[in-house]
């Protein structure tokens, strides 16, 4: 008979398969390790397109998709309370131990965590983004999170700037907060078996075009370099509102023939076109860590970025060749990967990162992290709403009433159905044949 899961996680986040980026796959892979750790995981997740209700994924990773829609940017409408329902019923069927909470964009994210703590759940929370203190998006975000954050067991950042960012914003003890970083895997991304001819050199762009990844410094960067040097042409994947400047940009310096426009990459294909290049172009304007980076590097490319946020953090000096976030500064820095590429070993790239990172790792340290939490001490109602009033004059008595109107309605959700009643679901065991994510 198989021994029962070492501890019951749940996942929750907007962003998950089958949608794709960094947040999306750092749950995929912690998942798949944690499963290979001897761990039960489940995964909540609103309903994309016609995926809705329970699936099963790889490894036996089980996945609700709430049938809630996304309202701006994936992420659902904020209801406060409407999700507490289904929340405590996944609860008590997985028979959860630890919730775990990703992404500071997440409504369903903070409502699931909020909900758990009310239920006395242990809750730990990874923070994917960097934010900033001036404008009126961040400010509201920033209140959010601390109110998200004020009764939080552990927290988890994927860099060092990242986690002083987090700790600035929510006023939470640097000591709860722990740096994980991310990971890549290294048997997807591999160098091209054969080299791709320098004769003419490739720049490859894979990103989300828009105004935070800096789609308006590559329309200005792409015709400046292609000035320079006649034989470089550029492979941009990605799409976003940004997709027309590039392809005015192309339009107006008539680059049609030097400056490929893919499209929407899916992850799969992401390798296939990373190894046609020689050199990775990342302008991002703001990033807490960027796993785009990992993968063009485990394909032997040599990276050129902005230097912001964690990218600095990522890569070696010798990987990497950083620049200001600005057009005349990114130039100067392709130019010096240009004048490196012949000292550039793609296999040798690819086993350096092979050692450097890996999700077993992230998934050893991500246990330590839940056991610290089950470590925390409980606290009853007045003791938890104590720490929301110390969260602002007025915000923090807001925050208060908000947290005893979910106690009541849990309350009542107990009389109405009884935690005996709900049906608790079997656990599945699969055997793993000692496969290995990287």
């Amino acid at each position: 008979m198989a021994e029962p899961p070492k501890l019951r996680v749940l996942m929750v986040s907007d962003f998950f398969f089958p949608n794709f980026g960094g947040v999306e796959n750092h749950i995929y892979y912690l998942s798949q390790c944690l499963l290979k750790l001897g761990h039960k995981v489940v995964v909540m997740t609103h309903a994309y397109g016609n995926r809705s209700g329970v699936r099963y994924m790889t490894g036996g990773l089980k996945v609700y998709y709430v049938p809630w829609r996304p309202f701006v940017m994936q992420t659902t409408f904020p209801t406060v309370y409407g999700t507490l329902p289904i929340v405590r019923t996944i609860l008590r069927r997985e028979k959860i131990t630890v919730v775990h909470g990703h992404q500071a964009f997440s409504t369903l994210c903070h409502e699931a965590l909020m909900h758990a703590r009310t239920m006395g759940y242990k809750v730990v929370f990874t923070d994917h983004s960097l934010y900033g203190f001036a404008d009126v998006g961040s400010i509201h975000m920033n209140k959010v999170l601390q109110f998200s954050l004020a009764d939080i067991d552990q927290a988890i950042c994927v860099s060092h700037t990242s986690k002083e960012n987090t700790v600035l914003r929510s006023g939470l003890s640097p000591a709860k907060v722990f740096m994980i970083p991310n990971a890549v895997d290294t048997a997807m991304f591999k160098p091209a078996s054969v080299r791709p001819s320098t004769d003419v050199i490739t720049i490859v762009v894979i990103s989300r075009l828009v105004y935070r990844k800096g789609a308006d410094l590559l329309v200005e960067v792409i015709p400046k370099v292609c000035r320079l040097y006649p034989n470089v042409r550029f492979v941009v994947g990605g799409d976003g509102p940004k997709h027309v400047r590039l392809e005015e940009m192309r339009e107006k310096h008539s680059l049609q023939d030097r400056v490929e426009m893919l499209g929407a990459v899916p992850h799969s294909r992401v390798r296939s076109v990373l190894i046609t290049g020689h050199v990775f172009l990342n302008s991002s304007l703001t990033e807490a860590f960027c796993i785009a980076i990992l993968e063009a590097a485990s394909c032997g490319l040599l990276t050129v970025s902005t230097r912001v946020g964690g990218v600095p953090e990522v890569l070696p000096d010798d990987m990497v060749v950083l620049a200001e976030p600005d057009p005349d500064d990114m130039v100067r820095a392709i130019e010096k990967a240009i004048s490196i590429l012949p000292s550039i070993n793609p296999e040798e790239m690819h086993n350096r990162m092979k050692k450097l990172y890996s999700w077993q790792d992230v998934a050893k340290r991500t246990e330590i992290v839940y056991d610290r939490a089950l470590k925390c001490s409980n606290r009853n109602l007045l003791e938890r709403l104590s720490r929301y009033l110390s969260c602002g004059a007025w915000a923090g008595k807001l925050f208060c009433m908000v947290m005893i109107v979910d106690y009541l309605l849990w309350r009542l959700l107990q009389l109405l159905q009884p935690d005996e009643d709900i049906e608790e679901a079997p656990d599945i065991f699969l055997h793993h044949h000692g496969e290995k994510i990287n």
